[in-house]
């Protein structure tokens, strides 16, 4: 477990600040927006990157390489099984190609000016596909497991090297979820929070999904897993991958 730890942290400090911090849009879709997306893939990462700084939920619909619970659909939808694919029903737009479902994105809900990290493009995927290299192996492969009535609820920053474990066994066992956005936007956030606690900080936190968080559990830590078939909620990586096997896996 600690060199599978070890390999996430590589990811995460490979893009740096990337899908961390969240500057909330400035409209919220009434609708949630889908992504069919595949954990590991560089391109998907750039959706998710701006879905945490633009403080967007999504459902997400794993396509891993042999999966057979959602590529069919993704075909049929927009007629190859290429990732990232967005579906924003209030719009009525659905669309591949990472750079332009960010563009989208920025221009739909956050209704500013694409920050200049992201009209460099080219230099965006380079840099995802470094931080794909640690993690090859993980995320990508189909071991299905059985789908649950409702949608899981995942909350996570795209950036967490401990969320992203619970991301690739999602995305490999083909468990559909809403991904709730979870960045920083607090300097205290940035604080463990283990730390956190012993020193008694409680961030006031500018997020809708970080205070419901708080308010459910008395506390903020990132992931935070709640299944509703279940009405279990489950903080620590090691702890919600332990659940996602015994009561999904096959």
């Amino acid at each position: 477990m600690a060199g599978n730890i070890a390999t996430s942290l590589l990811a995460t400090l490979v893009r740096v600040t990337n899908g961390i911090h969240s500057t909330p849009a400035a409209v919220k879709p009434k609708k949630i927006l889908q992504l069919y997306d595949i954990e590991n893939c560089p391109y998907c990462r750039l959706v998710r990157e701006a879905l945490t700084e633009l403080d967007l939920d999504v459902e997400i619909y794993p396509c891993p390489k042999a999966g057979e619970r959602f590529r069919p659909e993704l075909v049929e939808r927009g007629g190859k099984a290429q990732r990232p694919y967005l579906v924003d029903a209030n719009t009525g737009v659905e669309m591949y190609e990472s750079l332009d479902i960010v563009a989208y994105l920025f221009e739909t809900y956050g209704q500013r000016e694409l920050p200049l990290k992201w009209k460099a493009g080219k230099l965006q995927t380079l840099g995802s596909m470094l931080a794909s290299a640690p993690r090859a192996t993980h995320g990508m492969q189909a071991r299905t497991g059985t789908e649950p009535e409702y949608l899981l609820e995942l909350y996570s920053f795209e950036s967490s090297p401990f969320a992203r474990l619970v991301r690739e066994l999602l995305c490999e066992m083909e468990i559909p979820y809403i991904l709730r956005s979870c960045g920083r936007t607090r300097l205290q956030e940035w604080i463990l929070p283990p730390m956190r606690e012993k020193l008694n900080i409680t961030p006031d936190s500018e997020l809708d999904n970080r205070r419901l968080l708080q308010d459910m559990e008395g506390k903020v830590s990132i992931p935070y897993l709640y299944d509703p078939n279940t009405e279990q909620g489950l903080f620590e990586s090691t702890d919600i991958l332990d659940y996602l096997r015994s009561t999904y896996g096959n």
